[in-house]
């Protein structure tokens, strides 16, 4: 019993003793830290999307209160709104930025692209890609695994069963970005957010050539350069074979759209333009039949 109490007693003290040390060395190596950090971070969303470039709100916050200059800090999650309130609450310039959009560039649908085996392996994209060029002939479209609406923490992003490809809720997308890091195959930018959701972009990122392209998906886009002979602004530029429009040149003017003879330039939220008719070109004037020599004139008689 004596033992016992001793043994009792002995870990008591030593727990006091502990505590004491601990207490000391917490003040002598303890950290000021502003405590406008915890403010900060209350504003923003707490998503710990990475959107930001940091790995969680708090480093965000950190970087906002102790940078002097915070114009290239920005949260695509929390919105131009919450980054102009967190600069007035710091006394600081808040950054302007055009709100963005997560865009799927494939338009290869279970019936313009055809699939031509069957993947047997772990149903995710990155797999998938790893592996093989995916279950159609084109190896650069979506795959519909939706390794993408894992990486989304914002529900603004599913599969349709019926066309196979990922979708964008453009009205619950925030512009972090994880959709695109996620996607193996490079079909998902960010392009820039349109009043009333409007966009037109090319639903295509094949780099074959048209005739290969064409074999392997009916949406694709072949590379002609129609689109970028009529548009007036500079939008759209050819390269390796495939299209791609500027969303910040473009000014919706959907002339390209008419242009495209596979259908690959997507147009959301907007009437088509009436298509011009076509003029049939004017019948070739028949040649003039040539002129005969006039008939020598006779002498007149002798009287």
């Amino acid at each position: 019993m004596t033992v016992l109490l001793f043994t009792v007693l002995t870990l008591c003290v030593l727990g006091v003793l502990s505590a004491v040390v601990l207490y000391f060395v917490a003040q002598k190596f303890k950290v000021e830290e502003d405590p406008r950090i915890d403010e900060v971070e209350k504003m923003l969303p707490c998503a710990n999307c990475g959107g930001c470039g940091f790995a969680g709100c708090r480093n965000m916050a950190e970087a906002l209160v102790k940078r002097d200059d915070i114009s290239d800090l920005f949260c695509p999650a929390a919105g131009a709104e919450v980054m102009k309130a967190i600069a007035d609450y710091l006394g600081k310039a808040a950054p302007v930025k055009e709100p963005r959009v997560a865009t799927v560039r494939c338009g290869g649908t279970c019936e313009k692209r055809p699939r031509t085996n069957a993947f047997d392996g772990a149903k995710s994209c990155a797999v998938a890609a790893s592996l093989y060029v995916g279950e159609t002939g084109c190896a650069y479209g979506c795959l519909g695994y939706g390794d993408c609406v894992t990486a989304c923490r914002f529900d603004a992003i599913h599969i349709n069963p019926e066309t196979g490809l990922a979708e964008v809720d453009a009205e619950k997308c925030t512009a972090c970005g994880a959709c695109v890091t996620a996607c193996p195959k490079g079909v998902i930018e960010l392009r820039k957010k349109w009043p009333k959701q409007r966009a037109i972009f090319v639903s295509c990122v094949s780099k074959d050539k048209g005739a290969v392209v064409m074999k392997a998906c009916k949406a694709g886009c072949i590379g002609c350069g129609k689109c970028a002979k009529v548009c007036e602004f500079g939008a759209i530029t050819i390269e390796n074979n495939l299209a791609f429009i500027d969303s910040d040149k473009c000014r919706l003017c959907r002339k390209c759209v008419n242009e495209c003879p596979t259908g690959s330039i997507t147009m959301i939220g907007l009437a088509p333009l009436p298509k011009e008719p076509k003029v049939a070109p004017a019948p070739k004037a028949a040649p003039a039949a040539p002129a005969t020599p006039a008939a020598p004139a006779t002498e007149k008689a002798e009287k």
